[in-house]
Order: structure tokens, then sequence, then C-alpha cells
């Protein structure tokens, strides 16, 4: 595993501050590994078929903080008003990569996670 890079932790914290607030939402659970990277899980549904919902983290690594949000992977409409600045950052379908705090940008990634939470529920992938 590629140690995280400490010039990223600012960056990692704001990110997992923004994951956090669905621990124990929607029975979610959030699990940590020992270089403080983060994943939100959720339980088995029907709607899942069975597997485990993975819904987002949060990883640093050598060259940035990612914000991993599923949401937008299973349902990519919610792409479609974020702004480019935020699209710029994407990586694959579901990936945010960060070097720098970015509080108009995290602001707005807080709110489609919001959103992505919110589908999710709608779509019974969470209770």
């Amino acid at each position: 595993m590629n140690k995280p890079n400490p010039n990223f932790a600012a960056t990692h914290e704001k990110l997992r501050a923004i994951m956090e607030k669905y621990d124990g939402k929607g029975n979610l659970k959030l699990s940590e590994d020992k270089a403080g990277n983060i994943v939100l899980i959720g339980p088995p549904t029907k709607m899942s078929q069975g597997k485990e919902v993975w819904f987002g983290g949060v990883r640093t690594g050598k060259a940035y903080a990612s914000y991993h949000l599923m949401a937008v992977y299973a349902f990519p409409d919610l792409l479609n008003d974020i702004s480019p600045e935020l699209k710029k950052r994407m990586q694959g379908k579901s990936c945010f990569n960060f070097r720098a705090v970015d509080e108009a940008l995290f602001k707005e990634l807080a709110q489609l996670t919001k959103k992505g939470y919110e589908r999710f529920k709608k779509e019974k992938l969470i209770g």
C-alpha cells in the first residue's frame, strides 16, 4: 500500500468531513484503514441483489486526496448540473481528485453527496 502524502492531510480531513456526515444514516457504516482512509458501506438490500452497498470513500495517495461517490456512477444524471471546475476534478466515473482545499468545490461536492444519498434512499439501495 502506498503511504499517504502528508501534504494532503488538510484536504483529506475536509473531504472526510463531508463523507462522515452520512455515517449511521440509512444503515451506512464508516470503516477506516491504518492510513486513515475511509469507506462508507451499507448492508445488503433487495435492490443491491444481496451485496453490500458501497456509498463512497476518501483516500489519500502520493499525488492527491480522492473522494469517491458511487451515486454518480450508479446515477450519472446527478452530474448534469455540476460546475465545469468540479467536472475537471473527476477521474473515471465516480472519483474526484484534489491536491488542496477548495472550499467552493467542497461545498458543491457536499451538495452532490447529499443528492446522491437521497437518490440511494429513493432507489432503496440504502435503508
